[in-house]
């Protein structure tokens, strides 16, 4: 199998890498190739950035998966070199790994017009809908034709939320295949993260991203508690100017990414978990990958009332825009165990409130194994039953 992938492996772990490792972990004969996101050396070159810009590396991790890390060597405003060069370091990394017609999972788009050329079968799988993010036209019209392309000729079309098996499922029959957590992982007691500034806090774990964070939100909750640590620990994508705006209140802090393995440890210890997403129509198509990881963690949390959120229980509470900042301070004054109309009481860091019963919480395995299926059903599709990966 060749996955190529939005997001980059490493020690972050984000949905389509948490799947691939349960994959090969149900079956030993999967072998894969994941290719991450191209490093983009015009890019690296105008910022001065010229480490990591020699030729590309496949770098085996065990026996059953590879990475490659391509390298796009000139921006795709110049032609299609960019396109072709990075589908021939893909196929050139098939010959070497000796992957005999292997199924292609797309997560990225860019590369819908060489999987359809290969004559291999392909597994299109939807994660955001891009098309309603923030980006300039060029590019929208370029995902719109590579999405199209995949959605008429794809062997399968995966879709994570309801959202998106609505939307896309106008066009042809997709397959709804959500998000999950581990929930031992996110269960299993962890020590007080030493960078975690002390109690009370607010925590928001996710990537920084324009599209999903209300950012005049995050402002006004920095703004209102003072006395309260906001803390955002995640990838950013924001510009200088937003992260800005952001840091120049004493009480925000931005941790940056932390590795999968130290996740839980951020949510079991917040006093409050925050999630101030926008309720726009990209953040519709999302299913969260946090609100699974909220109902683990069983810790006190107080969200807009966006998409993945709205159909849980406690100890999540719904807090419209308006209301988002009193139902934070709520949350954080409320001594431990004490009854109230509102939010639920948070307790002690550390500690579960209201779990939800371990079954009842979808898991990765869960996921990895409909997955499983659905590629199968798209290699048997294209008429190669039981041909090894």
């Amino acid at each position: 199998m060749v996955v190529c992938s939005l997001e980059p492996t490493g020690p972050t772990r984000r949905r389509i890498q948490i799947l691939v490792d349960e994959l090969v972990a149900l079956d030993p004969s999967l072998r894969v190739l994941f290719v991450e996101p191209a490093v983009d050396v015009p890019q690296r070159l105008a910022r001065r950035q010229v480490a990591g810009l020699g030729r590309p590396r496949l770098t085996s991790v065990s026996p059953q998966l590879a990475v490659l890390r391509p390298r796009k060597w000139l921006p795709r405003l110049v032609g299609p070199f960019a396109d072709w060069s990075l589908s021939h370091q893909v196929e050139r990394a098939v010959r070497r790994l000796d992957l005999d017609e292997p199924i292609l999972w797309l997560n990225d788009a860019g590369y819908a017009r060489w999987a359809v050329g290969t004559g291999w079968a392909v597994l299109y799988d939807v994660t955001d809908d891009w098309l309603l993010a923030s980006m300039p036209r060029r590019v929208l019209t370029r995902l719109r034709r590579d999405e199209e392309l995949l959605l008429d000729r794809a062997d399968a079309v995966v879709v994570c939320s309801p959202e998106l098996a609505r939307t896309k499922g106008r066009r042809r029959a997709v397959d709804l295949v959500p998000n999950a957590v581990d929930v031992t992982r996110f269960r299993r007691p962890s020590p007080r993260p030493g960078d975690l500034p002390g109690p009370p806090t607010a925590v928001y774990v996710g990537t920084l991203h324009r599209d999903r964070l209300d950012l005049p939100l995050l402002d006004e909750l920095a703004s209102a508690l003072p006395d309260v640590s906001v803390v955002l620990v995640g990838p950013s994508n924001l510009g200088r100017a937003d992260t800005d705006e952001l840091c120049r209140h004493p009480n925000v802090s931005l941790l940056g990414p932390r590795p999968y393995d130290d996740v839980p440890a951020y949510f079991q210890h917040a006093d409050v978990v925050v999630v101030p997403h926008l309720v726009n129509p990209f953040t519709e198509t999302l299913d969260p990958i946090k609100a699974y990881e909220c109902l683990a963690a069983g810790r006190p949390t107080v969200t807009t009332p966006v998409a993945g959120f709205r159909e849980l229980g406690a100890p999540i509470t719904l807090a419209d825009r308006s209301e988002f900042v009193g139902a934070v301070r709520r949350a954080v004054a409320a001594p431990p165990g004490a009854a109230e109309v509102g939010p639920p009481s948070p307790r002690p860091p550390g500690t579960l409130q209201h779990p939800a019963p371990d079954a009842a919480i979808p898991t990765w395995t869960d996921r990895a194994r409909a997955m499983a299926r659905l590629i199968e059903q798209a290699r048997v599709s294209r008429g190669e039953p039981g041909q090894g990966s």
